[in-house]
Parts: structure tokens; C-alpha cells; sequence
């Protein structure tokens, strides 16, 4: 997949380099990168303009593909880039790209999939949940 920049993505955050981010070497450490994603996640899917989660329901992430491509320095900050791939019937598929200074440093392609708080089984989306979800679609 060719990487995108920043204003490509419909749905944009950034996170805050913090020291305790780095390792011996002076960067931060790859176990972080996650941790960015996660930010981009989050915001995307709890957003408080637009709900998309069913009544009793939350999100898990299924699987979760990051791909390390450059070294990320403290102090300053990672921008995220988030848009969605694919509408399932209660998963969604993300795409996600991290940026310092301009620059990609990561991609990442996520499942998240909405389950049942009682059952913990799949729930499926709502009609009006897919429809709101759609207007993130990353035209590829």
C-alpha cells in the first residue's frame, strides 16, 4: 500500500513525546507506536460528535498489523492519520499511518470489531452506525 500523507486522512490527532517514551538509545521505543495508534483509535471511535457504538456494546481490536519504518525522537510529537478500509457487519478495518515531522514513520491496519458487553460475542453495526463510518473511507 503507498503511504499517504497526513491530509489524506479524514480523521487526524497527534500524540505528546514524553521522555519516559524513550529507550537506552535515545528514541522512543517501538512498544510505543502502538500506543500512538491506539490515541487514533480511540478518538476516531468514541468520538463524541458522532456516536457509532450500539447501546450496551464496546469495541475490541481483533488484529492489529504495525509496520516500523523510521526511528521516532523525543521531545515533540507524532501526528495520526486515520481513515477506514472496510465496513463488516460489526467490524470495521483501519488504516492508520504515524508522522513525525512531516514524515511517515509507521503504518498500521487494524480490525476492530463491536461485541455484546453480556455475551462478549460480535454485535453487528447499525445501519446508521455503517452509514456515519462510511464518511471515513480512505479513497485508496
Amino acid at each position: 500500500m503507498n503511504h499517504l500523507s497526513l491530509k489524506d486522512f479524514p480523521f487526524q490527532t497527534f500524540d505528546k513525546l514524553r521522555y519516559a517514551d524513550t529507550d537506552r538509545q535515545g528514541h522512543v521505543n517501538n512498544a510505543v507506536f502502538a500506543t500512538f495508534l491506539e490515541t487514533g483509535r480511540v478518538e476516531f471511535l468514541y468520538n463524541s460528535e458522532f456516536s457509532i457504538l450500539s447501546e450496551g456494546a464496546s469495541f475490541v481490536i481483533a488484529s492489529l498489523q504495525l509496520n516500523l519504518l523510521k526511528e521516532v525522537n523525543w521531545p515533540g510529537h507524532v501526528d495520526i492519520g486515520t481513515g477506514v478500509l472496510k465496513i463488516g457487519n460489526s467490524s470495521i478495518k483501519l488504516y492508520q499511518q504515524l508522522f513525525q515531522n512531516e514524515q511517515c514513520v509507521a503504518t498500521s491496519e487494524s480490525v476492530i470489531v463491536q461485541v455484546d458487553d453480556s455475551s462478549g460475542k460480535s454485535k453487528p453495526l447499525t445501519e446508521e452506525a455503517k452509514k456515519t463510518i462510511g464518511k471515513w473511507l480512505l479513497e485508496m
